[in-house]
């Protein structure tokens, strides 16, 4: 029997013929006997539109909205389905000069001629409505709606933050933006920017020659629907922090306010502030190049940023670690000697808790002499050395000197100098506790931002622990926890030993040589601490702390008034009215509310022109 044999060249090629009539048979099926391909080729193309979401609402901590969306529209180009068009009866709709618009088509193009880049933003709905009687004679533009910010009071610029258009270092860093995206550039907005932004859907819709939008391609088979951005609950009471921007009008300065036992902050201003809606839409560069040249620095986030000489607050943790190193007792009493610094008239002081209140700078010279040279050694620049390393140890567990992880960008960590400090400055051995003395009452070297002067007062509140100062309670609908540390911060101090410090506070308020009897306020126990904030460049800094009930506080403030003098003065009033508002819902003390309204370190006239000390 013979074996039949097959070329296998002969087999390759009947494959080839076999595929290449089944491909001539389906070709000439679509193109002569289906005339439904044909025609929609010709008439239509495909145009992916990409759906923004709504960024997420935020919210205050009794649920009022502070911010929303408002829709607008973006004018869009793909340049390489641009034809020969009318560009003078663009620029009149748009109202923009012809020569412009050309040289923004010719942009477009250069980034790309394929992909779809914004061409005139945030149009208004007038606008968008001449645009779409015409829109049919500009093939390769439309129209694609999204949402702006918008703010319901004027109010915590600072916090909330803005969003802007992202630049070209955002677009390299998250592939999730294309030019033309927003994204959050301060505030909250920046640092819940994932959760706020939601997520960017496609729809895939078919256009007809005359550039009309004709529906979903395939029945939106291809399309992903956008997804909402979250909303936050922040911890601000809207009231609250409303009413301390209206105190703070016409000063300089910062104002802290937190909830002890959460460490929720309930207002945050910085003074100077601005309307927040002055960095919204089309207006936002224009207002952004304003703010940054005035003189008075309402970009600058004085609560964060800002260091300040702390003045007489600093005694407390003078106090508690004198008591907790049992170098004084609460009984202890120094005579106001002023010969070994300056002091005001006052009795001297026979106890820590009139030390403090009296803020008697003499006492708290003996106290810090004792914390730092303790005789451990002999030689008084290594036993200064020596007590100074430990002065520091204390004083980090305050959360001075370091960053507190508040939910914000650009928070400042302040500055506690230490040994290492002062040996590059003086050399090792070269200095002691002569030179450092200023460091007990809160001069010299120190500088704390006004959040750390809000959280002390909430450590002493608390009586010995803090928890990390924060502005966003919960996200979404689920209202999950933010990815926050809000473990207590336990300080390494007994706390039987705050007891008569927080006593000298509450005498500062409430009794006769107080230095904060201006934050007296009836039927509640305020405690309170006066400072005095040497300034080399004019008229010294005001500074107070406080919170209040005395058992059981539920807000811990700090207020921090630039080139206002004495602490007592007007510091110490505005917290108590700002204690008075948030504990009652109201103010009765309206003579005293006036006054201190009526209190401006300058003015700007009609013109713009600033009078007052200059802004540092």
């Amino acid at each position: 029997m013979k074996r039949l044999t097959v070329d296998k060249s002969s087999v390759v090629m009947g494959i080839f013929i076999v595929v290449a009539v089944i491909y001539w048979v389906r070709l000439f099926q679509l193109q002569i006997l289906d005339e439904r391909y044909t025609i929609d080729a010709r008439s239509n193309a495909i145009r992916n539109k990409v759906q923004y979401p709504g960024r997420g609402l935020i919210l205050d901590r009794n649920g009022q909205i502070m911010v929303y969306n408002e829709a607008v529209y973006d004018l869009m180009v793909i340049p390489g389905q641009v034809e020969d068009a009318d560009w003078a009866l663009l620029a009149d709709l748009l109202e923009l000069d012809e020569e412009g618009v050309k040289e923004r088509f010719k942009k477009a193009r250069a980034y790309s001629r394929h992909a779809q880049s914004v061409f005139e933003k945030q149009i208004s709905k007038e606008t968008y409505g001449r645009l779409q009687e015409y829109l049919y004679r500009f093939p390769g533009f439309y129209v694609q709606s999204r949402t702006l910010r918008r703010y319901i009071r004027p109010v915590a610029s600072h916090v909330l933050g803005d969003v802007g258009e992202v630049n070209e270092s955002e677009l390299r860093s998250d592939p999730y933006y294309q030019l033309g995206d927003y994204i959050g550039k301060s505030g909250l907005e920046k640092h819940y920017e994932k959760a706020l932004r939601g997520r960017k859907g496609v729809k895939v819709v078919m256009v007809d020659v005359l550039n009309r939008e004709k529906g979903s391609y395939k029945d939106g088979a291809f399309d992903t629907a956008a997804v909402a951005g979250e909303e936050l609950y922040t911890t601000l009471d809207a009231g609250l922090q409303e009413y301390a921007e209206q105190l703070m009008q016409g000063k300089r300065g910062s104002i802290v306010a937190i909830e002890p036992a959460t460490g929720e902050v309930l207002a945050l201003v910085s003074a100077p502030t601005y309307d927040p809606n002055l960095l919204v839409g089309r207006i936002r560069s224009r207002n952004y190049g304003n703010l940054l040249s005035d003189v008075q620095k309402p970009l600058f986030n004085r609560a964060l940023m800002a260091y300040y000489p702390p003045g007489s607050i600093f005694k407390l943790p003078q106090a508690l670690i004198g008591l907790q190193e049992k170098v004084i007792v609460p009984g202890s009493g120094f005579a106001c000697d002023k010969t070994l610094v300056g002091c005001h008239a006052h009795p001297d002081a026979r106890s820590v808790a009139e030390g403090v209140m009296t803020s008697c700078n003499p006492y708290f010279y003996q106290v810090f002499r004792r914390i730092i040279m303790q005789g451990k050694d002999p030689n008084r620049f290594v036993d200064s050395r020596m007590g100074l390393e430990e002065w520091n140890r204390y004083i980090g567990s305050f959360g001075l000197g370091k960053r507190l992880e508040i939910d914000l960008p650009d928070v400042k960590s302040g500055f506690i100098p230490d040994a290492a400090y002062y040996d590059r400055y003086y050399g090792r051995n070269q200095w002691a506790f002569s030179t450092i003395y200023s460091l007990s009452i809160g001069q010299g070297e120190i500088g704390l931002i006004p959040l750390q002067m809000a959280n002390l007062a909430a450590i002493m509140a608390n009586r010995g622990y803090y928890i990390t100062p924060h502005l966003v309670r919960a996200i979404g609908e689920s209202k999950r926890k933010p990815d926050l540390d809000l473990e207590p911060h336990r300080l390494p101090i007994d706390r039987k030993y705050f007891e008569p410090v927080v006593e000298g506070m509450y005498g500062a308020v409430h009794f006769p040589g107080g230095t904060a009897r201006r934050a007296w306020l009836d039927s509640i126990a305020v405690c309170g601490k006066t400072g005095t904030s040497e300034n080399p460049h004019g008229e010294d800094h005001a500074v107070f702390i406080g919170f209040a009930p005395r058992e059981n506080p539920r807000i811990a403030i700090s207020v921090f008034l630039e080139n206002s003098g004495f602490g007592g003065t007007w510091a110490a009033p505005m917290a108590s009215l700002l204690i008075e508002k948030y504990l009652t819902g109201k103010v009765k003390r309206t003579q005293l509310e006036r006054q201190v309204r009526e209190f401006t370190i300058y003015t700007v006239d009609a013109q713009g022109r600033v009078t007052g000390p200059p802004a540092h």
